[in-house]
């Protein structure tokens, strides 16, 4: 239970992230937002993540495997795919608002990593699992045909969400067989923070900071950094440990929901019946897919210092 709590609070956290960008100054673009959010929130999770490492080396006798090329590459495919996911998940939002961009982005998360677990495990799904993606794939389909009351969804940003997803997929399975290799939580997020923060250095060139110089950028910059990166990968990465990326993914369904609330709440949003049914295809795909996979991943224990 303190695990399924961990990753449904970094859900929670991880929805505030597109209405926190529309109640932000004008001017900025999704390029820009995702790299100052990967700065910010990559340095911190870098900081934070090793410093409970090292705790957890002090206090327990914790200690990882000897660094290889495998860990290495894997290591920066969380950074590159945490730092991909940014500037996708906010064209998704900006295109076709926090509701809609949260739902299609998050709602094909938890498909494409059963998918890519089922790639990389090579165990063919059950085939409560196989009904259940088709269900979500029509639910996505069915917001995407439903769209909003302001108009037809923008097609370019329901290829910015599914990205999003996608990179969701990659980075939670990354860090689940980082873990499955005997690399202890936190190191594995400080590793994922580090190589982002490392990332979002490219990006740097390619965006406007001109927002920051409002007093509403820099508040929303420090609250997608520290929140929505540092706290919430933290929770998440932690969570992670103790079940499977599909599992964590189908958990982070949290986020969609948050989102789609403040979405309507805060912002004004407003679905159509389309977009109404296609959630709720959507969340019927998802509950099931919950259901089919409650076989438990024990946690690999740890070595201890002699």
């Amino acid at each position: 239970m303190p695990a399924i709590l961990a990753v449904l609070a970094a859900a929670v956290l991880f929805g505030t992230t597109g209405t926190s960008q529309a109640l932000g100054p004008a001017g900025t673009t999704p390029l820009g937002v995702g790299a100052m959010r990967l700065l910010v929130g990559g340095t911190v999770l870098a900081v934070a993540g090793f410093a409970l490492a090292a705790r957890a080396r002090a206090r327990r006798g914790i200690r990882n495997p000897p660094l290889s090329r495998r860990a290495v590459l894997l290591m920066v495919v969380t950074g590159v795919c945490l730092a991909g996911y940014q500037p996708l998940f906010f064209l998704g939002t900006s295109r076709n608002g926090v509701a809609i961009g949260t739902v299609v982005a998050l709602g094909s998360a938890p498909v494409l990593a059963g998918l890519l677990e089922w790639m990389l495990r090579r165990r063919a799904p059950r085939p409560v699992w196989l009904v259940a993606t088709v269900l979500a794939l029509a639910g996505v389909a069915i917001i995407t045909l439903g769209g909003e009351g302001t108009g037809a969804v923008d097609p370019l940003g329901v290829v910015g969400s599914v990205g999003a997803g996608a990179a969701f997929a990659m980075y939670a399975n990354a860090q689940r067989r980082l873990m499955d290799d005997g690399w202890d939580p936190f190191t594995v997020a400080g590793a994922m923070g580090l190589t982002s923060a490392l990332a979002a250095l490219a990006m740097v060139p390619f965006a406007s900071f001109a927002w920051l110089a409002d007093p509403r950028g820099a508040a929303m910059a420090l609250w997608l950094g520290v929140a929505t990166i540092a706290v919430a990968y933290v929770l998440f990465t932690w969570g992670l440990e103790r079940m499977s990326a599909a599992t964590a993914a189908t958990l982070t369904l949290a986020e969609p929901l948050t989102a789609t609330l403040l979405g309507i709440l805060v912002l004004g949003e407003h679905l159509t019946l389309g977009g109404v049914i296609g959630l709720c295809v959507l969340a019927a795909g998802l509950v099931l897919l919950s259901a089919g996979s409650r076989a438990r991943r024990e946690p690999r224990p740890f070595a201890a210092e002699a």
